[in-house]
């Protein structure tokens, strides 16, 4: 009787450690370039934002706010920054991917990527690695920016750190995802401009849905951001106009979606080879 062979399992043990050496080379490849790129012109990406979010802070916190009173059983201030935090992240982290995969595909650099012998997957991970360290660290710095105007509270920090990365992912994959189909430099802010800034601003980041008719409640309801903001709230104060499992549920649906649109894409090569 013949006896297996196990002569191969030490060999194929040694390949699969080599294959994932070689993808974890990649990725992390990929994703230090990424931050590379927006830590080297740090002035025009991390400084902004914060400008930015300082003006919301004192037109809207600090002027309008003492004038509207409380929301939701908190001052006006302590209840805005929960949402202009994740608005600045989904900002970020979309423009970060949809900017940089772009500007490879338009300098035809992405082509050498997409023939390296590197998984579709590490490529998609490295891009919004590269996003969501972006979209993080840009949370961070206007979170510090708004201790300068209240005390910020934390009521579910793993709530506040799941749906941040979750947010993140999601956006730096629509990103990518943008600046596949784009044609040129304009396409990269129309979704931006004409998507993106309505739906956040409608998203709850300035309001409570029970502000409004019970009908435009449920319209509400319909914008994704909505779920995004009020999970990211109900982690600082503990509030929140939707169920934050649903929140979470679908920022996990959402993202495995986008993921796979992705993945097809790039596997493809629709919009990148001619």
């Amino acid at each position: 009787m013949s006896q297996p062979n196990t002569d191969s399992q030490p060999a194929q043990h040694a390949d699969s450690k080599g294959w994932f050496a070689q993808n974890w080379v990649a990725l992390t490849t990929i994703w230090i370039k990424e931050c590379t790129r927006f830590l080297r012109i740090w002035v025009q990406t991390l400084v902004p934002p914060a400008i930015t979010m300082s003006l919301y802070f004192i037109i809207f916190g600090s002027l309008i706010g003492d004038r509207i009173g409380q929301m939701g059983g908190f001052t006006y201030m302590e209840f805005i920054v929960p949402g202009l935090i994740m608005m600045s992240v989904i900002t970020n982290s979309y423009s970060n991917v949809s900017s940089s995969f772009f500007s490879a595909k338009f300098q035809r650099n992405v082509e050498e990527l997409l023939v390296a012998p590197v998984p579709t997957t590490v490529i998609i991970l490295g891009y919004v690695g590269g996003g969501v360290a972006r979209a993080i660290l840009i949370g961070i710095i206007v979170t510090l920016v708004s201790l300068f105007f209240v005390d910020v509270q934390i009521h579910n920090l793993a709530v506040i750190v799941v749906t941040l990365i979750l947010t993140s992912t999601l956006f730096a994959t629509a990103g990518l995802i943008n600046a596949v189909f784009a044609k040129t430099f304009d396409d990269i802010s129309m979704v931006p401009t004409f998507v993106l800034t309505p739906l956040t601003y409608l998203g709850g980041v300035f309001y409570s849905l029970t502000l409004l008719p019970e009908f435009w409640q449920w319209v509400s309801k319909a914008n994704p951001i909505v779920y995004m903001v009020n999970g990211f709230r109900y982690g600082f104060l503990g509030v929140s106009d939707v169920g934050i499992v649903v929140s979470l549920t679908l920022l996990v649906g959402f993202n495995a979606l986008l993921f796979s649109v992705a993945y097809y894409l790039l596997k493809t090569g629709k919009g990148i080879r001619s």
